[in-house]
């Protein structure tokens, strides 16, 4: 995909400057870290270009992993409040810089029409770099049950996207790192300021009901306690 990116500017075809470009071997070797580091360091949005699909130059078809890896981080992004198509992907051969021009300046124009990351989604400057935070420490763990239980066993773009809209996939994505993640954003919460349920729910934009679960399995790993003076939940050390 790159070579159309070169295409491009030597054809001298005019897309966006707003799009900063990052050479990779291969869009498979896009990881997650780099997806939301991106969005930690203030990008607005993420986009990957790949060759196309079943045209990889390496046999491990990389460009299947791109997609999947945006199928998930796009679940990812929507669990946290933020607007999923901040992600995009295309695929496309070397020599077609016009189509690459066209594709980032479309998707360039998709997002000013977002807006700013967070703010758009009425998330404020430091509720978004908690939630961001939380994603990167988990990342290690996100991607160790990607590979155990969130691999597609076929190589067509519609097993992909049918295998992330199964519903049983999603119930699996679910409990294994979306639930996760909430209780990973509650421990960074409390561990700056003891919080009543309410003002949990308020930071995290939940109901109360779904804050006493979280609460409730966070109290089974032992890290967090009820002060019974203060009426607030803090960690347990």
């Amino acid at each position: 995909m790159y070579g159309a990116a070169d295409l491009a500017g030597v054809s001298r075809l005019q897309y966006t400057p707003e799009m900063r470009l990052i050479r990779v071997m291969c869009s498979g070797r896009v990881d997650l870290e780099f997806v939301f580091r991106a969005l930690a360091k203030g990008m607005d949005g993420v986009f990957i270009g790949g060759c196309r699909l079943n045209e990889c130059n390496y046999v491990t078809q990389g460009n299947y992993d791109a997609l999947a890896l945006v199928l998930l981080s796009r679940k990812i992004l929507q669990h946290l409040g933020l607007n999923p198509e901040r992600l995009g992907i295309a695929f496309m051969s070397a020599g077609e810089g016009i189509l690459f021009a066209e594709t980032i300046n479309q998707f360039v124009g998709m997002i000013k029409e977002i807006g700013p990351l967070g703010r758009s989604e009425g998330l404020d400057a430091a509720d978004l770099s908690l939630k961001l935070e939380a994603v990167l420490k988990l990342i290690p763990y996100i991607k160790l049950v990607e590979r155990e239980r969130l691999r597609v066993p076929v190589k067509t773009e519609a097993a992909y996207w049918a295998f992330f809209a199964d519903e049983g996939v999603n119930q699996v994505i679910q409990e294994t790192i979306l639930d996760r993640l909430t209780v990973a954003q509650l421990n960074l919460l409390l561990k700056k300021a003891p919080l009543t349920t309410t003002e949990i729910a308020e930071r995290l934009g939940l109901s109360p009901s779904e804050v006493s679960r979280y609460i409730h399995q966070a109290s089974r790993q032992g890290w967090l306690r009820f002060d019974q003076q203060e009426k607030r939940y803090a960690p347990a050390v």
